[in-house]
């Protein structure tokens, strides 16, 4: 196996060692989805502009449920495990380092949420609990690299769509892939090349995502706490 297909499997395995700690202690699994659901209902209130948007909308769904949802994507991940080393050799290298970077996308996010459960114990858990817990965490380079993996991704989605043969591609291979058990990968990249082509051009759409999960980020480690604008409906990162 490559060293791409070494690294995706290397972190397929981190994300499998989170889920075995809570398999193990029940709370902590309630405590990891709780905090889950939380950041899901955050960035619905964080970017309620761009998930009713005509021309962002979709993107902004895409992120919330395909990057950031509370999902258990624990079947998937096992088939991808399984299936590595087809996997580096049937798809581009460009999908690949995508799929790195999604790997190490799930990995920190998964490793992160339970820090946060850890962090939040007992506590009821709202706005207050989730900025304490988040200061109590730290790790503000992590967080940073959290935010630049998921641009990361988008940045890939939107490259993606100013290449017609990798298009064709994709679609060409969409048999083989099903065949070779990695339907879902597949349908992921497909989904997100469609809805990234819809907007014509993802530069806003990223760099608005950009400066509020980092806005965001600086106001729980300034002190502050995701509290919703009640203008706005989304989360006012520089009040």
């Amino acid at each position: 196996m490559n060293e791409q297909g070494q690294h995706i499997l290397q972190r397929l395995q981190d994300v499998a060692a989170e889920r075995a700690r809570r398999s193990a202690d029940r709370t902590l699994a309630d405590r990891v989805s709780a905090v889950k659901h939380y950041q899901h209902g955050r960035f619905q209130r964080t970017y309620a502009d761009l998930l009713g948007s005509a021309r962002y909308g979709r993107a902004a769904l895409f992120f919330l449920e395909d990057l950031y949802g509370p999902g258990d994507f624990a079947q998937r991940d096992d088939q991808f495990a399984r299936i590595v080393p087809g996997l580096v050799r049937l798809f581009p290298r460009e999908i690949i380092d995508t799929v790195v970077s999604l790997g190490d996308l799930h990995a920190l996010s998964e490793r992160l949420d339970t820090a946060m459960s850890e962090a939040i114990g007992s506590a009821v858990l709202d706005d207050a609990s989730y900025a304490h817990a988040w200061r109590e965490v730290g790790q503000p380079e992590a967080r940073e690299r959290q935010i630049a993996l998921m641009l990361a991704v988008g940045e890939a989605l939107d490259r993606y769509t100013r290449n017609p043969l990798l298009r064709h591609s994709l679609r060409l291979m969409r048999a083989p892939a099903r065949a070779a058990g990695v339907g879902v990968l597949q349908s992921f990249l497909e989904t997100g090349f469609d809805t990234f082509r819809e907007m014509r051009g993802a530069g806003e759409f990223l760099d608005t995502v950009a400066t509020r999960e980092r806005a965001l980020a600086a106001r729980l480690f300034a002190g502050g706490t995701a509290v919703a604008s009640q203008a706005t409906g989304w989360v006012d990162a520089s009040a």
